[in-house]
């Protein structure tokens, strides 16, 4: 059987195990990169109509554990709030609080984060999304660019935002790409995404792969290489503020609680997000300068 390449470095793969997708009830075979530890699904769903539908932005999709629309009609409720307010924090300490910013967010689901910068900062502030949620989002009165929008704004932005995204996208380095060229020079690149690295030996027990949709999964070093080959600078970003409601955030996620309560707000979520970064090293991936 021949080898498939790495699609980030281009070499010569290694099998990864297999999981199984629980919502599409079939197995996918993962690879393994031991040149730059990029692993992904070797044959990804790729019927994205089907994959990003109305159901899965209502939380009854591949990820049970996201309810876009819950979001959108709860904002001050649902515990997204946490990550929003994380996400914040941390692209001030990036790019500093000048009113003249101009912010991106990268697939940014229902909108929810651009609606909640809005209103919390001077920067002026985008979304980029496609599927069903972006006309949603539009009918709940947060404006979502179109792709030819999104096209007419490159090399206008201080900042952009990914957040969960680089997961879902079967081509990193033509993405990485694009939002190079969304970018100014100089401009700051901030993502989220799990750490592949604590799992490289496990990673079919990772419950971070659901392969219906997450189908790319990077360590720190995968992703500075990756950052580099798309015309960034990386540089590392773990002690910036924000990182603690941003973790915070996921816990909650992980553990099914869409609702902000009074029991939860008492938890000790210093201590917590610690020791959850100390052991999946949240933190750790490398953001990016966009160089000329």
């Amino acid at each position: 059987m021949k080898q498939l390449r790495c699609r980030i470095c281009q070499a010569e793969t290694l099998p990864a195990g297999q999981v199984f997708g629980s919502y599409t009830k079939r197995w996918y075979a993962l690879r393994h990169c031991p040149t730059c530890h990029f692993s992904f699904v070797a044959e990804p769903w790729t019927e994205y109509a089907a994959i990003y539908s109305e159901d899965y932005y209502r939380g009854k999709g591949a990820d049970p554990y996201v309810d876009y629309v819950y979001e959108i009609e709860q904002r001050e409720q649902t515990v997204r709030f946490y990550e929003w307010r994380g996400i914040i924090e941390h692209v001030r300490a990036l790019v500093g609080a000048a009113p003249n910013r101009r912010w991106l967010d990268f697939g940014c689901g229902n909108g929810g984060l651009m609606a909640y910068g809005r209103t919390h900062t001077n920067y002026q502030i985008d979304g980029f999304e496609e599927g069903w949620i972006r006309e949603y989002a539009n009918q709940a009165g947060i404006p979502i660019l179109t792709p030819a929008e999104l096209s007419a704004r490159e090399g206008t932005y201080d900042v952009v935002t990914a957040i969960e995204v680089l997961e879902h996208i079967v081509d990193p380095l033509a993405a990485l790409r694009q939002i190079r060229r969304l970018l100014k020079p100089g401009g700051v690149f901030f993502y989220t995404t799990g750490n592949a690295q604590p799992f490289r030996d496990r990673l079919a027990s990772w419950r971070y792969v659901i392969p219906e949709i997450h189908v790319s999964f990077y360590e720190p070093a995968t992703l500075a290489r990756a950052l580099t080959l798309a015309g960034f600078q990386p540089f590392t970003i773990s002690e910036l503020p924000g990182w603690q409601d941003i973790i915070r955030y996921k816990i909650l996620k992980g553990l099914g609680i869409h609702t902000r309560s009074r029991f939860e707000q008492l938890l000790p979520w210093k201590l917590l997000t610690s020791l959850a970064d100390r052991r999946l090293a949240i933190s750790a991936h490398p953001a990016a300068r966009a160089i000329v």
